[in-house]
């Protein structure tokens, strides 16, 4: 009998959440098999986990085996005519990214920050501030190998084992391993966006204004201080961005290459990023960071250049939660949750006042909230919809810990009444009940049939498997 990894502490991103797990690190397709094989000899399941950004317990597996992926790293070809890449599921964002843009093209999806996982981003069907209009990642996926805990490699696509195809994006990882993923990119002309801050008194005039901005906009996201009240609840920001064409940015041209997309590693040239997270932690409580919301809406009026629009780059755009690296530590030893509820267009907007005038009510307010629009999409476990979410990170501590599980499972049960969903890559409240009324036994059903047909013995599991599906 093959020996088992010793015990290691293995934590989601929020910190929130952590288990005690068996880690095994894969770095060929091979070694998949092998972690499969070790499982079962010795009574195991296996959690499948990338870079281990999922804000809950996503990719964890208490008491039993973790399969790190992220030794699965190359980017196996680049096709500069068509934008088409094929990677192994430990390929980062980065390095997709950095693959394309010497070539021209730039991911048509990409999250909050660079470090996730092509193969998590798929497992978890990720979205960007341009959901409303190109979708999920799995929007741009064309196909994929699925190595099944059985021992098939299948390849999905659209036409070829649709069902697998469709069920495993979004599947969380619970069907089989996703390898050779085929996934597009997109041409852009400059290395630069066109980027404008808007300022809105109210959740009304916010959430009008980006239905206007989105008519026009490449890509739109809001931010909102939870923290105001009365007639400024839901007071907030709006960030468009747009594409620039050769002829409008000449400039940019150079900014086509992986070096100049990097993200500075100083703030001024002097403060190493890695440390700004400390200059935020004596703030890290309700007064402070109402605080820094409010700084951040007067900055947003009243700094030089305010309501003006500026050239970024794409990466500068996009990945803000890498400009402070490690800012979760912000939170202290509790760490955070993230609670993303998406909900259907005509219900937005009473909805979340809702949901923000709740968690002042109960003296809970979120510490960092964020709008965007989405649009439906073709996968089984979708979070997709013709609608809103927002994002809001709730600061957690021993005190609080037990009051903020129950706000957003109360929380979550307004926004099943008016139809409304949740995304599992960021969860780590929802009961098995919650998540299954939102997707309907229809889609929970065909997932589970799925299921018993690629992993009848059910070696694929996670914390949050077993606690939304069960499995």
């Amino acid at each position: 009998m093959a020996d088992l990894p010793s015990w290691k502490r293995v934590e989601g991103w929020g910190r929130s959440t952590r288990s005690r797990c068996r880690v095994v690190r894969a770095t060929s397709i091979e070694d998949v098999a092998e972690a499969f094989a070790l499982a079962r000899e010795h009574g195991l399941t296996v959690g499948l986990r990338g870079a281990g950004r999922s804000y809950g317990d996503a990719s964890q597996n208490e008491s039993n085996l973790v399969l790190d992926l992220t030794g699965l790293d190359a980017v196996r070809s680049f096709d500069a005519e068509t934008g088409v890449a094929v990677v192994d599921p430990g390929v980062t964002v980065r390095d997709l990214w950095a693959a394309a843009v010497p070539h021209g093209y730039w991911p048509y999806v990409v999250s909050g920050t660079m470090t996730p996982t092509i193969g998590g981003a798929a497992a978890m069907n990720i979205h960007g501030k341009n959901a409303w209009k190109v979708g999920t990642i799995g929007d741009h996926i064309h196909s994929f190998r699925l190595l099944t805990p059985g021992g098939e490699d299948l390849r999905c696509d659209r036409a070829q084992n649709s069902d697998l195809f469709h069920a495993a994006i979004g599947g969380f990882g619970a069907l089989g391993v996703m390898h050779e993923i085929e996934i597009a990119t997109k041409f852009v002309d400059s290395g630069r966006l066109r980027e404008f801050p808007f300022e809105y008194g109210s959740l009304n005039a916010l959430m009008d204004a980006f239905e206007e901005h989105a008519k026009t906009a490449d890509y739109c996201v809001g931010w909102i201080d939870s923290f105001a009240r009365g007639s400024r609840l839901g007071r907030g920001q709006i960030h468009t961005a747009n594409y620039l064409s050769a002829a409008e940015d000449p400039g940019g041209l150079p900014l086509r290459a992986a070096e100049r997309q990097e993200l500075p590693t100083t703030f001024f040239g002097v403060i190493p990023k890695g440390i700004l997270w400390r200059f935020v932690r004596p703030f890290a409580f309700p007064l402070g960071m109402s605080l820094i919301n409010l700084a951040k809406v007067l900055a947003g009026k009243l700094m030089p250049g305010a309501g003006k629009p500026y050239l970024q780059s794409h990466a500068g755009f996009h990945f803000l939660l890498d400009f402070v690296p490690n800012w979760q530590l912000m939170h202290g030893p509790g760490g955070l949750i993230q609670f993303q509820p998406f909900v259907p267009a005509e219900h937005g907007r009473a909805v979340f006042r809702r949901l923000l005038e709740l968690q002042q009510e109960r003296g809970l307010v979120n510490w960092l909230t964020v709008l965007k629009r989405h649009r439906p999409d073709p996968f089984l476990l979708t979070h997709g919809l013709d609608g809103w979410s927002l994002a809001m990170d709730f600061n957690i501590t021993d005190r609080n810990r037990q009051a903020v599980w129950t706000l957003c499972r109360d929380m979550a049960e307004i926004v099943l009444e008016h139809g409304g969903r949740f995304y599992p890559a960021k969860d780590a409240t929802l009961t098995a009940s919650q998540f299954q009324r939102a997707l309907g036994q229809s889609a929970v059903s065909e997932f589970r049939e799925l299921k018993e047909r690629v992993d009848p013995d059910g070696l694929l599991s996670t914390n949050l498997s077993r606690r939304l599906l069960g499995l």
